[in-house]
């Protein structure tokens, strides 16, 4: 359903029934004031979070502040244990409520469940909770947490057995900006994302590389009156999420279509349309915004050609050296190919529930590889092979090195192969054992079996031939 179809059925509602007009202008009228009133209240000073001088996920919601009055009826040295869901330790928006239970509690512990055995009745199934307890007064160092499990008489033997030790400053490193804890499940886990974090996070801006922002572009909802449901002359395709998988731009077809006319003149607002170059005219890289953690793969990403995208397909902007806004098409194919490894989908996974916030890929420890770096080429090479399948990519794979979309590869096992090549290369880069890696791959129980098997293949054949 169209947005122009809801707000015409919710219009047609709201004239014909007294009830539904009733509740709703109530619900206008209170929910407003009410919302304000805990946003200014003295007595809930961490319902909103500052982060680099900006309010973030400042929407007002019940758990958090049921945590945060929880901690002020406590007298010093009570206990509080509370069931909330989940996103007490991910969301942008309980960020300053961690803050709070870091500096001026003692968490004693973190029992993190999924609802799969419906604890919960009309709860859905995927819905995840935690079980919190805290001491109120001094401060938290290290916690112990347990996530992802699904029976909850687990926690008669929690913390003693089943539990993973998290280090506040490890917590700090990982998401300085969001403060987002990850789900270990084993002293592997953290052990893995230490060593990851030799590398910076993507959300850094470092001098002398290349840096990255993370922009949309349509948004379905209130752009709608853009899209066109038929192709035509001076139209291109609107892309979303849906459309693409790793490497692959044409997963499925387009829905809609936008008159570049039409688009540029919104794209651009009230600046003056002199011709000048807009993002939407060049190759992009995006990926899906909308990912669960217990999907097959949560990171999916693919270059995309010359076209408009929809807010589900978030769009990653390489910016150079000098800090100019340029779409650099080889850091973006290395990019493509970080992002699609199994390391990074797998640092992803312990902190996403269902949606790929921006804060989530900034989060992100990646490599800055330039030119000069031995890898570098390689794994350019390899990604222009598997995204540059079709004619309307012939001008990307000649500015990597290929001589049109006829060098690429598009036999399954063909793909198969560079892929795996590509996750063993990327495994290296990180420095991780075969132990590590081979933890990795387990972690992903969709994913069928001779895929993993030959990505470790990969792995142990290229560890060989770079023995001395």
């Amino acid at each position: 359903m169209l947005i122009h179809d809801f707000e015409a059925e919710q219009a047609r509602l709201l004239k014909e029934d007294c009830d539904i007009r009733g509740a709703w202008l109530e619900y206008l009228s209170n929910f407003p004031h009410v919302s304000a009133y805990y946003r200014a209240e003295a007595q809930f000073p961490n319902q909103v979070s500052v982060i680099n001088g900006k309010k973030a996920g400042t929407d007002i919601n019940l758990y958090k502040l049921f945590t945060e009055q929880c901690k002020n009826l406590l007298r010093p040295g009570g206990l509080c244990g509370i069931v909330i869901p989940s996103g007490i330790y991910t969301d942008l928006g309980a960020r300053q409520l961690r803050e709070m239970l870091f500096g001026q509690t003692r968490i004693t512990g973190l029992f993190g469940f999924e609802n799969r055995k419906e604890i919960f009745e009309g709860v859905h199934r995927s819905f995840k909770f935690v079980v919190m307890t805290f001491k109120k007064g001094g401060t938290t160092h290290t916690f112990p947490a347990a996530f992802m499990r699904h029976d909850v008489q687990e926690l008669e033997r929690f913390p003693q057995h089943g539990s993973v030790p998290v280090a506040v400053e490890l917590v700090r490193r990982l998401s300085p900006d969001s403060l987002s804890i990850m789900e270990f499940k084993c002293d592997l886990d953290v052990q893995i994302a230490e060593k990851m974090l030799k590398f910076p996070l993507l959300g850094e801006n470092l001098e002398g590389v290349w840096n990255v922002k993370l922009s949309r572009e349509f948004d379905m909802t209130n752009d709608s009156y853009l899209f066109k449901t038929q192709p035509g002359p001076g139209r291109l395709p609107l892309y979303e999420g849906k459309m693409i998988w790793q490497f692959d731009h044409k997963l499925a077809p387009p829905r809609y279509w936008v008159d570049e006319k039409e688009g540029r003149a919104a794209i651009l607002g009230r600046e003056k349309d002199v011709g000048q170059k807009l993002d939407y005219q060049d190759y992009r890289l995006g990926f899906r915004d909308i990912a669960s953690s217990t999907n097959e793969r949560t990171l999916i990403c693919s270059m995309v050609p010359p076209a408009f995208h929809g807010n589900k397909l978030p769009t990653v902007i390489t910016n150079g050296n000098s800090g100019r806004r340029v779409i650099l098409p080889n850091e973006q194919l290395f990019l493509a190919a970080a992002l699609n490894s199994f390391a990074l989908d797998w640092a992803i996974r312990m902190k996403v529930t269902s949606t790929l916030n921006f804060f989530y890929v900034y989060q992100l420890p990646v490599p800055r590889l330039m030119e000069k770096d031995s890898q570098f080429g390689p794994i350019v090479e390899r990604a222009a092979r598997l995204i540059c399948t079709t004619p309307e990519f012939d001008a990307l794979a000649r500015q990597v090195g290929l001589k049109s979309h006829k060098d690429s590869v598009i036999e399954p096992a063909g793909r198969a192969k560079i892929r795996a090549e590509l996750d063993a290369i990327i495994a290296h880069l990180y420095g991780l054992t075969e132990k590590e890696f081979a933890h990795i791959l387990s972690t992903f129980p969709l994913v069928a079996r001779e895929v993993k098997e030959a990505a470790m293949e990969e792995y142990r054949r290229s560890a060989v031939a770079c023995s001395p």
